[in-house]
């Protein structure tokens, strides 16, 4: 496996070693070479090639962090992105931007070391996988109507009921299944998903799709279910809210 190349770029030179040291160490321990580099500004960090991971701070002199992966995006890389702030407002813009994660200052290792394997993960299997096709295949249950389907990743293909699907998250080009069997993963996007999942699910937020069936409590800006929690935009709060009234409605046969 070749050198998977991570790249912390934030102004804080304290924060810099600190990822720095925390992230050999992990990659030390699960025996993976990578080469971890330091950058202190956009503009130094754009003048590279990109890296496989990245670890990007928002608020920069210059350049700033949102406007730097933009930039980066546009480059049509599939670096996977991780910003490190103290701010959280800026969550929703992280989504634009196809970021894997948000980590917001202070953060546990513990923390940093759960996000850190699966963006390790995602990494190593898209410069794995050379390129394949993967994605969603449907199957057809009776009448037609389709109850499951086969997510191709990796050269694995795993069959996933519909029913099984808690939520589902996008993060980097990647889909994030999360159902009651465990977590699953695959390059695709979520608009897809969304258009074949059934009308039992309901899209609460560009970064979410959700599963009614699971849903235990919400408010106007976050949906709690059996495992986990997703995002609810304000725009989509009056529909999610209506919608899953009527789930609710037709659940005891009003």
């Amino acid at each position: 496996m070749r050198t998977i190349e991570i790249v912390v770029c934030d102004d804080d030179r304290a924060v810099q070693e600190i990822l720095r040291r925390n992230i050999t160490k992990y990659c030390a321990g699960a025996e993976l070479p990578v080469r971890v580099t330091v950058c202190g500004s956009g503009a130094e960090l754009l003048q590279a090639a990109p890296p496989d991971i990245l670890f990007l701070d928002i608020q920069m002199p210059g350049i700033n962090g949102m406007e730097t992966a933009e930039r980066l995006r546009q480059q049509d890389c599939g670096t996977v992105l991780i910003f490190v702030t103290a701010l959280p407002e800026y969550v929703y813009d992280a989504f634009d931007v196809g970021a894997f994660h948000y980590l917001v200052k202070p953060f546990s290792d513990e923390k940093l070391y759960r996000v850190l394997e699966r963006a390790l993960q995602c990494a190593i299997s898209r410069f794995s996988d050379g390129g394949g096709q993967e994605g969603v295949r449907p199957k057809d249950g009776a009448g037609g109507r389709q109850t499951s389907f086969v997510v191709r990743c990796g050269g694995v293909s795993t069959h996933v009921a519909f029913d099984d699907i808690i939520y589902a998250e996008v993060f980097n080009r990647k889909v994030m299944l999360h159902t009651v069997g465990g977590d699953i993963e695959y390059y695709g996007k979520l608009t897809d998903l969304s258009q074949v999942a059934g009308p039992s699910f309901y899209r609460t937020h560009r970064g979410y799709l959700i599963n009614l069936k699971y849903v235990e409590k919400y408010t106007t800006s976050t949906v709690w279910l059996q495992r986990g929690t997703a995002l609810v935009s304000k725009k989509n709060f009056p529909g999610f809210a209506r919608r899953y009234m009527q789930y609710l409605a037709g659940q005891h046969g009003e």
